[in-house]
C-alpha cells in the first residue's frame, strides 16, 4: 500500500472512530452526573416547593422515568444536536450560552497556548543547547515546577503580586467596566477591535488578558520544555547534525533549520494531548480570574445542578478535543514521511 492510501486508511479511521470517543464521553457524563447523591430537583427548587413544580422541571431536566428511558431520549436529542435549555438560565438554550461564554474561553485559550509554546520551546532550546551546564539545570527545574504547581494556587500568588500589591493588571473582567466592549461577528474582544480598527480598545482588551493568559501559558509550558529538551538534545546527537558541524555550517542554523524542526515531531503530537489540558486548565484560571468564560459558566452550572447545563458543555468541550485530536494526528501523519499505517 503506498504512503498516500496509508495515509488516507489511517484518516478515515479516525473520523469514524470520533463518534465512537463522543459517544463514550456522553455516556460517562449521563451516568456520572445521576450518580451523584442528592436530588437536584430539591437543590433547584427547595424541599418545599410543589409537587407540580419538581414535576415540571424533572421532564425539563430529563429525570423522570426510568434511567433507560432518561438516557434514550437524552441520546435522542444529541443526535438533533439539542443540547436542551438551561434551567438556572430561564429562557436560555445551552447553544446561547456556548455562544456567548465560549469567545471569552476559546480567546484564554490561545493566548494561553501562544505563551505555553513561545516560554516552553525557547527555554528547551536553550536548555538543550547547553547541556549540563546552569542554563540546563534551570531549564529542567522550570519544567518540573511549572508542571507540578496547582494552576489555582499560581492564579491566587500571581494576583495578590501584579494585580493587588503591584496594580499593573486589572481583575476580573475582559474588558474595562463602563466603557463599550468591542462588537462583533467573532465575539473575541482582540479580534473584534482590530476590524474596527480601535487601537485603544484592542490594548485594553489584552491588558485584561496578559495576567490570566500569563498563568495559563507558564503553567503548561514545563510540558512542551521537557519534550522539546528532550528530543532536542537527542537530535542533536545524531549523524547527521555532526556532519552539518563538520562543513563549517554555524550551530544557530543547524540548531534551528535543521535539529528543531525534527525536535517539532513529538511536540506537534503533545498539542492535540494539551488541548485537554488547556481546557481543564481553562476552567480553574475562570474560576480564580473570574473571568466571563465557557469554564466558568460551567462551574457555575455545576454548583447549580443544572444537569442540561453540564452535560452540554461537557460535550463541546469534548467534541473540541476530539477534533483537535484528529487534526493534529492528520498534520503529524503528513509532515512525518518516516510513519507508516
Amino acid at each position: 500500500m503506498s504512503r498516500a492510501k496509508a495515509l488516507q486508511y489511517y484518516v478515515a479511521s479516525r473520523v469514524l472512530l470520533a463518534p465512537l470517543m463522543l459517544w463514550i464521553v456522553t455516556t460517562a457524563v449521563f451516568l456520572l452526573l445521576r450518580a451523584t447523591p442528592g436530588d437536584p430537583v430539591d437543590a433547584i427548587l427547595g424541599p418545599r416547593a410543589p409537587e407540580a413544580f419538581k414535576t415540571e422541571l424533572r421532564d425539563q431536566l430529563g429525570l423522570s422515568g426510568s434511567i433507560f428511558a432518561q438516557y434514550g431520549s437524552y441520546m435522542l436529542r444529541l443526535l438533533q444536536f439539542d443540547l436542551g435549555e438551561s434551567v438556572s438560565s430561564r429562557g436560555q438554550t445551552v447553544w446561547e450560552i456556548v455562544g456567548e461564554f465560549f469567545p471569552a474561553t476559546l480567546e484564554l485559550a490561545i493566548g494561553g497556548s501562544i505563551v505555553a509554546f513561545s516560554v516552553g520551546i525557547a527555554i528547551g532550546m536553550l536548555s538543550a543547547s547547553r547541556p549540563n551546564t546552569a542554563w540546563d539545570l534551570g531549564g529542567r527545574l522550570f519544567g518540573i515546577i511549572t508542571y507540578s504547581i496547582p494552576m489555582f494556587w499560581a492564579g491566587m500568588v500571581l494576583q495578590s503580586l501584579f494585580a493587588v500589591k503591584l496594580g499593573w493588571f486589572p481583575l476580573g473582567t475582559r474588558f474595562p467596566l463602563g466603557l463599550p466592549a468591542p462588537d462583533g461577528p467573532t465575539g473575541l474582544y482582540t479580534i473584534d477591535s482590530l476590524l474596527h480598527g480601535n487601537l485603544p480598545q484592542f490594548a485594553a482588551t489584552i491588558h485584561h488578558l496578559a495576567l490570566p493568559c500569563l498563568t495559563l501559558g507558564l503553567l503548561l509550558s514545563g510540558i512542551f520544555e521537557r519534550i522539546v529538551r528532550v528530543n532536542l538534545r537527542k537530535t542533536l546527537t545524531s549523524d547527521y547534525v555532526e556532519a552539518a558541524t563538520a562543513r563549517g555550517i554555524p550551530e544557530r542554523t543547524i540548531l534551528v533549520s535543521h535539529a528543531l524542526r525534527n525536535a517539532m515531531i513529538p511536540v506537534i503530537t503533545v498539542m492535540g494531548l494539551t488541548a485537554a489540558a488547556l481546557l481543564g486548565g481553562a476552567i480553574l484560571t475562570e474560576v480564580t480570574f473570574s473571568w466571563p468564560g465557557l469554564a466558568s459558566r460551567l462551574y457555575e452550572a455545576i454548583s447549580a445542578r443544572d444537569y442540561p447545563t453540564v452535560q452540554g458543555i461537557v460535550v463541546f468541550f469534548a467534541a473540541i478535543v476530539v477534533v483537535v485530536s484528529i487534526l493534529i494526528d492528520i498534520l503529524n501523519a503528513a509532515i512525518d514521511p518516516r510513519i507508516r499505517y
